[in-house]
């Protein structure tokens, strides 16, 4: 399988299935002199693993990651770090009416019609488990970006019908985000988080599941980072996204609501305050032409509803028959307050890679 690497500078390649012995990743690129430990890693990788509350799976997974390379005496070597999770609640018994037969809303087909065979134990690699590399990795590329004085945070701006008020993070540091999104939908208020919480309750009961939307916020990150005509920072953000599973849509900034909008409304007026230049508003979402502003860079990914859901579903098997399939197995009920770590993960290795790219913009 091609294209399981990502990054120019700072590389990304991960490999492993979700019902194999184990996955993990290669994180190439990443200078000397980091200080680095299982134990910087592991909160990452325990904000998105699963069994920690009712909007997810029952699957167990305690989600330890090994570093196996690249780190000596607490700190990065400049070597190529290698790192891997073990796969230890594998039921792969529940995938059995799977073998000749195509998920609805899944990669089934796609696989077998692109390689002529597939793993049906669990999707393989289109199994949203391969973001737990994912994020290993970009525990790193956050760290890294910490010591360049950028920071990151992610979190649920929806689940289902339940939406916070447009702009509502806006006035919050990233600190009080994250200190508010402790609870199951990492949503940032908690009135609504217990109202999505509800809703997916129902689904549950009703055998259905519920889709959502992930914001995350960049700050920190100096105007002109980007490539201006294919590697746009906004090109190369929505990439990142788009690569997650479930993601059917992506925003910078206002996103779609631009188009509804003047250009009296949509651009961003510019002062200068304390010998810099600042915005007045931040429709862009901190970014123009594909390279950064210096305002806050907002981006926000949209997922569809699990496609795994406890109804009888009409599809089709590899005999190419109409048949009638009832999925078993342990599903999240949503997928959005596990994804958003991994939506967090994937923008910080997209603005990392191009912020080392940009030290040889200019003499």
């Amino acid at each position: 399988m091609s294209a399981s690497v990502l990054g120019t500078i700072f590389k990304l390649s991960t490999w492993g299935e979700s019902h194999g012995p184990a996955l993990g990743c290669v994180v190439d690129g990443c200078p000397a002199g980091l200080k680095l430990s299982e134990e910087l890693i592991q909160p990452y990788l325990d904000r998105r693993k699963p069994g920690t509350s009712s909007m997810t799976t029952a699957r167990s997974e305690a989600d330890k990651v090994r570093i196996l390379s690249g780190v000596f005496e607490g700190v990065t070597t400049g070597t190529p770090i290698s790192m891997m999770i073990e796969n230890t609640s594998q039921h792969s018994g529940d995938y059995g009416n799977l073998t000749d037969s195509f998920r609805p809303g899944h990669a089934d087909y796609g696989f077998s019609a692109k390689y002529g065979h597939r793993d049906y134990r669990g999707g393989g690699r289109s199994s949203g488990r391969e973001t737990a590399a994912r994020v290993a990795a970009g525990a790193i590329a956050a760290l890294l970006l910490k010591e360049y004085g950028i920071k990151l945070r992610a979190y649920t701006t929806a689940i289902g019908p339940v939406k916070l008020p447009e702009g509502y993070a806006e006035g919050l540091s990233l600190d009080a985000i994250a200190a508010a999104c402790d609870n199951p939908a990492c949503m940032p208020e908690a009135d609504l988080a217990a109202k999505a919480l509800s809703c997916v309750e129902d689904a549950r009961a009703e055998c259905d599941s519920l889709g959502g939307v992930v914001e995350c916020r960049i700050e920190g990150v100096p105007a002109g980072i980007g490539e201006p005509v294919f590697d746009k920072l906004d090109a190369l953000l929505g990439r990142a996204l788009f690569s997650i599973g479930a993601v059917k849509a992506v925003e910078i900034g206002d996103g779609i609501r631009a188009a509804a909008a003047r250009g009296s409304e949509n651009n961003d007026a510019m002062r200068m305050k304390e010998g810099r230049v600042t915005f007045e508003t931040n429709h862009a979402g901190g970014i123009l032409g594909g390279l950064s502003t210096g305002a806050p860079i907002i981006a926000r990914a949209y997922f569809k509803p699990t496609p795994s859901i406890f109804r009888e579903q009409k599809t089709v098997n590899e005999k190419g028959e109409d048949i009638l399939l009832s999925i078993k197995g342990r599903h999240d009920p949503v997928v959005v307050p596990r994804a958003v770590v991994v939506v967090e993960a994937m923008c910080a290795l997209t603005v990392l890679d191009l912020y080392l790219q940009n030290r040889n913009a200019r003499l």
